[in-house]
C-alpha cells in the first residue's frame, strides 16, 4: 500500500499523527499541506533520509478543494515516480479524505493504492465539536469564509469514511482523563467499523476499502452494527435504530424530531413523509442541525418490490445515538408519528412543513 492518508480538524492533533504514522513506518515520506489566507498554500515534505523541503503556492482563492489538486497530487506523483513508498500524507485541516482521495485518482497515472484512512482527533474535544452551531470558517478551521459545514459535520464525514481512528492530545491542551475516555465511547459509539488505534504502532495498513467507506457517507444509510465494547465503565453513549412500518405524518413528525434532535448528537434515517408520497426522505442530524432531504423515488430492492411504495418500505429506519437514551420511549415517539388506520383510509394529501415536495 502506497499511501496512508490522516485527516483532522487541526494542525495539532494531525502533526502529533504524521509524527506517530512516520515512527511506525520507518523509511516513509510525509507530506503535509496547508492552506492559509488568500489562497496561500503551503507544502513541507520530510523524506526517509530526514531532508526537508518546503514549497509555498498562491490559488486565486482559498478553495481545499484546489490546492489538493493543483498542488498535493502532482507532488505525490513525483514522490511515486521517485519510488517514495510510504507516502504519509498529512492532509489541510477540514479537509475531507474522501475529496483528497477521488482528487488522486484523477490526478495520478494511476489510481492511488491508500492503505489505510486515518482520523487524527482530540476525543475529549469531540462532543464540542459535534455541538457547534458556528461554521468552520467562523470557528478558525480554514480560512474558505464560504465554507459552510460545521465542525461537527466534518467530523462525522470523517468518521464514517475512516477505516482508523488516532486518538491524538497535543501537550499544550492536556486532556482530563475522564473527558478522554468518555469521548473515547462516543467516538466508538459513532464509528463501530473503524479501528481505534491506541498508539502509531498499533496502526495497521490495508484496512482501507474505498468502496465501503464511500457507502457509509451516503444519505441514508444505516449505522454500522457496534462492535467491540471498549474496557471498563459501560458507555454512556448508544445508539438505538427504529424500524418504520407506515408513512409518518409530518405535523407529528415535525414535532418528535424537536424532541429527538435536542436529546441525541448524532440522527440518521430515511423513510416516507405523508406529504411528499412515494418520496424516499433521509434524515441527517448532527448537533443543533438536523436537514431533511427528498432524494426521489424509492429504489427497487433485491426482492424485486416495485419502486416508490410509501407505506412499507423495508428500509425505513430513523437512527439516534446519544447519552442513556432509552430505546422503547424512541419508539414510542415514532410511532406515534406513523399514520393511523383512520388517516390512511382518508388519503388525503397533507401539508408539507418541511418544504420536501418537489424533490429537494
Amino acid at each position: 500500500m502506497d499511501i496512508l492518508v490522516i485527516s483532522s480538524l487541526d494542525a495539532l492533533c494531525r502533526q502529533q499523527a504524521c509524527e506517530a504514522a512516520a515512527a511506525a513506518h520507518p523509511g516513509s515520506v510525509v507530506v503535509v499541506q496547508d492552506l492559509l489566507d488568500e489562497g496561500l498554500v503551503i507544502r513541507r515534505t520530510v523524506d526517509a533520509a530526514g531532508r526537508r523541503d518546503r514549497t509555498e503556492t498562491i490559488l486565486e482563492h482559498s478553495c481545499l478543494s484546489c490546492a489538493v489538486r493543483l498542488d498535493l497530487v502532482p507532488a505525490v506523483e513525483e514522490l511515486l515516480a521517485a519510488n517514495a513508498r510510504p507516502i504519509i500524507i498529512g492532509l489541510p485541516p477540514a479537509l475531507p479524505a474522501a475529496t483528497a482521495i477521488a482528487a488522486l485518482n484523477r490526478g495520478l497515472g494511476r489510481p492511488a493504492l491508500v492503505g489505510s484512512v486515518i482520523l487524527a482527533c482530540a476525543p475529549d474535544a469531540m462532543e464540542d465539536h459535534l455541538w457547534d452551531a458556528h461554521t468552520l470558517f467562523e470557528s478558525g478551521f480554514t480560512p474558505a469564509p464560504g465554507d459552510e459545514r460545521t465542525p461537527g459535520e466534518f467530523m462525522v464525514g470523517e468518521l464514517d469514511f475512516a477505516d482508523t481512528i488516532l486518538p491524538a492530545q497535543p501537550d499544550i491542551m492536556p486532556a482530563h482523563p475522564a473527558g478522554q475516555e468518555r469521548g473515547l465511547h462516543l467516538v466508538q459509539a459513532l464509528a463501530p467499523h473503524a479501528h481505534i488505534a491506541a498508539a502509531g504502532a498499533d496502526l495497521r495498513r490495508g484496512r482501507f476499502h474505498y468502496g465501503a467507506s464511500a457507502a457509509r457517507c451516503e444519505p441514508g444509510t444505516a449505522p454500522a452494527q457496534a462492535g467491540r465494547a471498549r474496557p471498563g465503565a459501560a458507555s454512556p453513549f448508544t445508539t438505538v435504530v427504529h424500524r418504520l412500518d407506515r408513512e409518518l405524518h409530518p405535523g407529528r413528525f415535525r414535532l418528535a424530531l424537536g424532541t429527538l434532535a435536542a436529546g441525541c448528537c448524532v440522527l440518521r434515517g430515511q423513510f416516507n413523509v405523508a406529504s411528499a408520497p412515494g418520496c424516499r426522505i433521509t434524515l441527517q442530524g448532527i448537533g443543533p442541525r438536523v436537514w431533511l432531504e427528498n432524494a426521489g423515488a424509492w429504489p427497487s430492492d433485491s426482492h424485486g418490490a416495485a419502486a416508490g411504495v410509501p407505506a412499507t418500505a423495508p428500509d425505513s429506519f430513523i437512527a439516534a445515538t446519544g447519552e442513556d437514551l432509552d430505546p422503547a420511549e424512541i419508539s414510542r415517539l415514532l410511532k406515534d408519528c406513523e399514520l393511523t388506520d383512520r388517516e390512511l383510509a382518508a388519503g388525503h394529501r397533507l401539508p408539507d412543513p418541511f418544504g420536501l415536495t418537489p424533490a429537494t
